[in-house]
């Protein structure tokens, strides 16, 4: 509480990170400052902006025609060759769209992410229109999820916004903290859940389709096993059928997860596999939205 109420007091954001090393032996682990400030928001019944802390910036983006306007005045714009560090909401004064976009694609991991920088995949010729990717690299910070939930809220219905995440009970886990919201976080889920967002793949039910070998698959955990049966526990309102019926449900059943990578091991004929597994899937998004 000293931290946050010197924070106030000078006016200078402080981070949770900043305050972790301020005094590592009394904290112990990050997580402990990360614990403390969401109950202290909580009891206090503010949101960890009023108090002046936030957690440093992880995520990126890329793509075309966006820009970040920030209040100090900086416009910060995207391109499609490499990633751009998210801003905190705090900061943010408002988002310029210049020309249309035809979709927005979440991905879970940040190499698959720079794999897709490196094929311009944003601005992608086989694609009807330019998109935007972003990626929280696993689990997103709170500025990735404002701005996906900006985006959520305030792109035209024909605009699909979909995610490519791990087959498994921990994808599955960080598509719904975008969708439905996280619990440590769940007083500000109205703020954060961008309830448009749907699931791209990969599904464990379409490996047989993508040509890819069953035994190619990564033997499930006993980790993997627990995460999903308390996935499966959730109330449906978080966890639709076709995760909880189909793909968890099925996991469990042959023992394997379906990870993004296993897409490179298909016997298909296709020159990169990924990007024509989400070109296609891109646009089968796109003409369902139309």
């Amino acid at each position: 509480m000293d931290f946050a109420h010197q924070a106030l007091v000078d006016n200078v954001p402080l981070t949770k990170r900043d305050m972790y090393y301020k005094d590592v032996p009394l904290f112990k682990a990050q997580g402990t400052v990360d614990r403390l400030v969401d109950d202290l928001a909580v009891t206090l019944g503010l949101e960890r902006a009023d108090l002046k802390i936030r957690a440093a910036s992880k995520g990126l983006i890329c793509g075309t025609g966006l820009t970040i306007h920030l209040l100090e005045g900086e416009a910060i714009s995207i391109n499609d060759l490499e990633g751009t560090l998210i801003p905190t909401g705090e900061i943010i004064e408002r988002f310029e769209l210049k020309g249309d976009i035809s979709w927005v694609l979440v991905v879970e991991k940040e190499a698959v992410f720079q794999t897709l920088c490196r094929f311009q995949f944003a601005s992608h010729r086989s694609l009807p229109g330019p998109g935007l990717i972003i990626t929280g690299k696993g689990y997103p910070d709170v500025a990735t999820r404002q701005l996906v939930k900006t985006l959520s809220d305030n792109l035209p219905a024909h605009i699909p916004i979909v995610a490519l995440v791990d087959g498994d009970a921990y994808g599955l886990d960080i598509l719904s903290v975008y969708k439905y919201g996280s619990h440590s976080l769940r007083h500000q889920n109205k703020k954060l859940a961008a309830s448009r967002i749907e699931w791209l793949g990969i599904w464990a039910s379409e490996i047989s389709d993508l040509e890819i070998d069953l035994d190619t698959l990564i033997p499930i955990t006993l980790h993997d096993e627990k995460k999903a049966l308390a996935v499966l526990s959730r109330h449906t309102d978080t966890v639709p059928m076709k995760w909880r019926q189909v793909e968890l449900t099925r996991m469990l059943h042959i023992r394997r997860k379906a990870e993004i990578e296993i897409l490179s091991s298909s016997s298909s004929q296709k020159s990169n596999p990924l990007i024509h597994y989400l070109a296609h899937k891109v646009c089968h998004f796109i003409e369902m939205s139309a």
